[in-house]
């Protein structure tokens, strides 16, 4: 699965330096684009009167189609082209980023978000696979180990870059960052990244791709939903089995495909089930958490978009420090204890963070983000491992494909699990009683609302609704985590004549059944 050069007749050496920095500049361009809305969501709310549903929604429906779309899309990127991908995707981020600095209405806002998601799921599976398929097996431990790195700390990073703009500007400077970045990574991808494919062996699982769109979307859409509707409500319970269903569906189509959009079986090697669960789960944590948090340090706390930015730089501080230090721990003491050990600091972190009150020091702060962004670190770096090592060279691909999936599934579903706790706990908390009716539902859609009304009573009520909610949410986020961990420790349990507390060496594994190296049934990803 080498390279394959765009002109059959010139071949240009790859330089593996810089296309590791544009393929990293793209990854971050995605990423950051889930976080870095987050800053400005109080001046959304504000500007276009947003709910706290419409504000899950604004930031949930990235999220949702870059999750729904990796597997299609990484495979055509991969059957026509890696440096095509992203190539079109990073164009179409550009345009609808532009677009979106002239919307005025929610509605439009989380639709333009939808499309951004659209380009992101061309863009991030070509940038891992990229690395994984150019280049050589002695450096691309290390190139992955800096691909992960990135992939934690743009989401901080972007934040930074969003603070610091909207205190110049209005939330629309942030998509303009967007396009900055998309078109620096767009110049840097015509110059330096190889052009990569794979032939086009057999057809797209089209059925598989609208199967995961429809499944993931009505679960999701549900979910956000359920503070509205009712958590018990037929509606929500009918939405939620629906999409479970669904999926189920979509599993059992898999197994039966020749070529599967993705092959279920893949998920019996321990490894890749731990690699997989385990991203999913702290990327469920993490981007629940943003999505609390930056609301909780501007609206509670009262810090402006920049200083609720450099707030949370003490996590960026130990979360890039602790990915690099992490594949030096797992060659001498094995992936296993230091990968439930960042998983467990995951769950501490926010344990600590919902101990926060109104008034709660910065102190306290500090104390919940250094081991949050520590255990983020110690853990992506092994995981992602665990996902691309366990394959073979030839299905590198697959491994970028479980890699992105897991970490956007994980991102959606925080997002909106974590948004409809801090919606259902906020609004059940609040008591408005003696309130006009127009009134109190104002200040039930969102504690920017609330502010709007300019009582003193009803936005200090507000402030410790919604201290209670972050509390639930960020517990919430922290019971995930330690899931990730107790499982992870379960399938890497140390095991007779297994070295350093691993299972499975990394591409020792057999292949998975129905897998082309095994019955010759094609590509897993076809």
């Amino acid at each position: 699965m080498s390279p394959r050069p765009a002109d059959a007749g010139t071949v240009r050496p790859i330089r593996h330096g810089p296309v590791l920095l544009v393929t990293c500049l793209a990854l971050a361009t995605v990423v950051a684009a889930m976080a870095s809305l987050n800053v400005a969501l109080p001046d959304i709310a504000r500007e276009t009167h947003a709910s706290q549903t419409d504000l899950s929604w604004i930031i949930a429906a990235y999220s949702l189609v870059f999750a729904s779309l990796l597997l299609l899309a990484g495979t055509l990127g991969d059957r026509f082209g890696r440096r095509k991908a992203l190539l079109g995707g990073l164009t179409l981020f550009a345009v609808v980023s532009a677009a979106a600095t002239f919307t005025t209405h929610p509605g439009t806002l989380i639709a333009l978000r939808a499309v951004l998601g659209l380009a992101a799921a061309f863009v991030m599976p070509a940038t891992l696979s990229t690395i994984t398929t150019t280049f050589p097996r002695e450096q691309r431990a290390r190139a992955v180990s800096v691909w992960a790195a990135v992939a934690g700390a743009s989401a901080v990073l972007g934040l930074l870059a969003s603070g610091l703009v909207l205190e110049v500007w209005s939330w629309r400077s942030v998509f303009w960052l967007n396009v900055l970045m998309a078109g620096i990574s767009l110049i840097g991808t015509l110059v330096v990244v190889p052009e990569s494919a794979e032939p086009a062996r057999h057809g797209v699982d089209g059925i598989g791709a609208v199967l995961t769109v429809v499944g993931l979307g009505t679960l999701v859409y549900s979910v956000i939903e359920a503070p509205d509707q009712g958590w018990g409500s037929v509606r929500t319970l009918i939405g939620i089995v629906t999409g479970l269903v669904v999926l189920a569906a979509f599993v059992l189509w898999e197994l039966r495909r020749r070529h599967p959009l993705l092959d279920p079986r893949l998920f019996r090697r321990p490894r890749l089930a731990a690699g997989a669960l385990s991203v999913s789960l702290q990327f469920f944590a993490f981007f629940g958490f943003v999505f609390v948090f930056m609301q909780y340090l501007q609206l509670v706390r009262g810090d402006s978009a920049l200083a609720a930015a450099v707030a949370v730089l003490p996590m960026a501080a130990t979360m890039i420090p602790s990915t690099r230090l992490s594949p030096r721990l797992v060659a001498r003491f094995g992936s296993r204890a230091p990968w439930v050990l960042g998983l467990v600091g995951v769950a501490a972190g926010l344990v600590v963070l919902a101990l926060l009150e109104a008034d709660s020091s910065y102190g306290l702060v500090v104390a919940g983000l250094l081991p949050l962004g520590a255990g983020m670190g110690l853990a992506m770096a092994p995981a992602t491992a665990a996902i691309t090592e366990t394959l073979p060279p030839a299905q590198q691909n697959v491994g970028s494909a479980v890699n992105d999936l897991s970490r956007e599934l994980g991102s959606a579903l925080g997002i909106a699990v974590l948004s409809s706790v801090l919606a259902s706990v906020y609004r059940s908390d609040l008591d408005v009683t003696g309130l006009p009716a127009p009134a109190a539902e104002q200040a039930r859609s969102s504690l920017a609302a609330a502010y709007a009304l300019r009582d003193p009573a009803v936005v200090t009520q507000a402030r410790d609704a919604f201290t209670s909610a972050m509390h639930a949410a960020l517990l919430t986020g922290a019971g995930a985590a330690l899931l990730g961990a107790l499982t992870v420790a379960l399938l890497l349990r140390r095991t007779v004549g297994t070295p350093r507390g691993d299972t499975e060496g990394p591409r020792s594994a057999p292949a998975a059944p129905g897998t082309a190296r095994e019955q010759g049934r094609g590509h897993p990803r076809g």
